[in-house]
């Protein structure tokens, strides 16, 4: 099958090698061109100039960009993708972004004959580069059972969730989670530490009991080592729970936990740490 996959960033990158390994023809368009040049040299495929050339004649397109701004530069106007694509083919964003835009997306697909899914993903780097992201997905179902083979490629679950749309506000209610049990988990280290216990026998002990969690598992050695470079920037965390609270505030619902947590991840990107990765959270304990 012919595919285009638009945005070779941490998640993009390796996603695409596994369409690419899977025997499809994928051709690739990233901002920078340097990036989808190594790609092609190290997997293969076709790189593009524009989105539109890289969707050009493609049964599926598939997007992994930064925002909802970065979403818009690759899909719309005479060199985004909807200007290659032909009626008929699907195109699917996996993107984390607003709910509103992914209702934009499908309605001016809809408009062209095109077919649309929201579908962002959860699992990290690892995830990608392992071929086991979970997919929320937001459409048609039927849309769906057509590109779920071809996602499988990289996605180990792949669930519909509804509507469009669905598949963001499904990742907002993701975000809220790992943010509360990373704050959690900042919280319980922070005491552990000072309590003078032995950090890696805590994680053992909780790691069988009600508190274990896949960020316990992977993060409470590393966050208490002070290592933060595991993929997800903060950065991309405060943009994620922006969406949060602000379809929170759409529905009429107060969020304090996620609130507080966005608060402190700014702070944190106020001090130069915005690169880093979720975990980094600890670090608002920093004593002077």
């Amino acid at each position: 099958m012919k595919l285009a996959f638009i945005g070779l960033g941490v998640m993009g990158y390796p996603m695409a090698r596994h369409l690419q390994q899977a025997g499809h023809q994928v051709c690739v368009y990233n901002r920078t061109t340097a990036k989808a040049e190594r790609w092609v040299a190290e997997f293969g495929g076709e790189l593009a100039l524009t989105p539109a050339e890289a969707a050009h004649d493609a049964d599926l397109v598939m997007l992994c960009v930064g925002n909802d701004d970065d979403v818009r530069a690759v899909v719309y106007g005479a060199q985004g993708v909807l200007a290659g694509m032909a009626a008929g083919s699907l195109l699917i964003d996996h993107t984390t972004t607003s709910a509103s835009l992914a209702e934009e997306l499908a309605a001016r697909s809809a408009e062209l004959g095109i077919r649309f899914l929201d579908a962002p993903v959860s699992g990290g780097q690892a995830g990608a580069e392992q071929g086991r992201l979970t997919i929320m997905v937001g459409g048609d179902p039927q849309d769906l059972t057509a590109a779920e083979p071809i996602m499988a490629a990289y996605g180990q679950r792949i669930t519909h969730v509804g509507g469009h749309g669905a598949g963001q506000r499904c990742k907002m209610v993701n975000q809220i989670c790992i943010a509360g049990i990373l704050q959690g988990i900042s919280e319980g280290l922070t005491l552990a530490k000072a309590s003078g216990l032995d950090i890696a026998t805590v994680a053992k002990v909780l790691g069988g009991g009600a508190a274990q969690s896949w960020q316990l598992d992977n993060r409470a050695l590393t966050m208490a080592a002070g290592e933060f470079n595991f993929g997800f920037a903060i950065e991309w965390m405060h943009k994620d729970l922006g969406f949060c609270l602000a379809e929170a505030a759409r529905l009429g619902l107060d969020l304090p936990m996620s609130r507080d947590v966005d608060a402190r991840y700014q702070a944190l990107i106020a001090r130069g740490l915005g690169r880093c990765d979720t975990s980094v959270l600890i670090r608002q304990f920093d004593t002077p």
